[in-house]
């Protein structure tokens, strides 16, 4: 069975899809990592949600945003792939759409992003490059990428 791909502004978002997506990203950067944050805030209401669905439930996600919301150019962020489902190569299935999803939707191949340094090997592999030293994002090592 292939994953469905959907992406969505918040509004149109079903209260399921939206509690699947806020779950998922509880599960994984709260509770896995093991680090107390606020995941809910403004920045979802003004994005577009990328997801996929697998036998019905959502096991990735992503939401893009346009250019002057996170950085000066457009950015992904929560990328997201349930645990039990990594060893599947989904989070690059995930990524090319998220590039694809940023120029279709907002005409720019330009693209800033917020990784954790641990995943730099894995953005490289989709074309970005570090843009800044290591920082600490609510106590996780992070570095801003970019790719053209």
């Amino acid at each position: 069975m292939a994953l469905q791909w959907q992406t969505k502004p918040f509004e149109a978002l079903t209260v399921n899809e939206l509690y699947d997506l806020l779950q998922l990203r509880s599960q994984v950067f709260v509770v896995e990592q093991n680090c107390v944050y606020l995941d809910i805030d403004s920045k979802d209401k003004l994005a577009l949600h990328l997801f996929a669905t697998y036998k019905g439930a959502i096991v990735a996600h992503a939401r893009l945003l346009e250019a002057g919301i996170s950085y000066p150019n457009a950015s992904i962020g929560r990328v997201v792939v349930a645990s039990n489902f990594r060893d599947r190569k989904w989070g690059q299935e995930l990524m090319r759409h998220a590039i694809a999803g940023i120029a279709t939707h907002f005409k720019t191949t330009k693209i800033t992003i917020g990784a954790q340094q641990y995943l730099q090997k894995f953005y490289e592999s989709h074309g970005f490059v570090p843009t800044s030293a290591m920082y600490l994002e609510d106590g996780i090592p992070h570095l801003q990428m970019t790719k053209d």
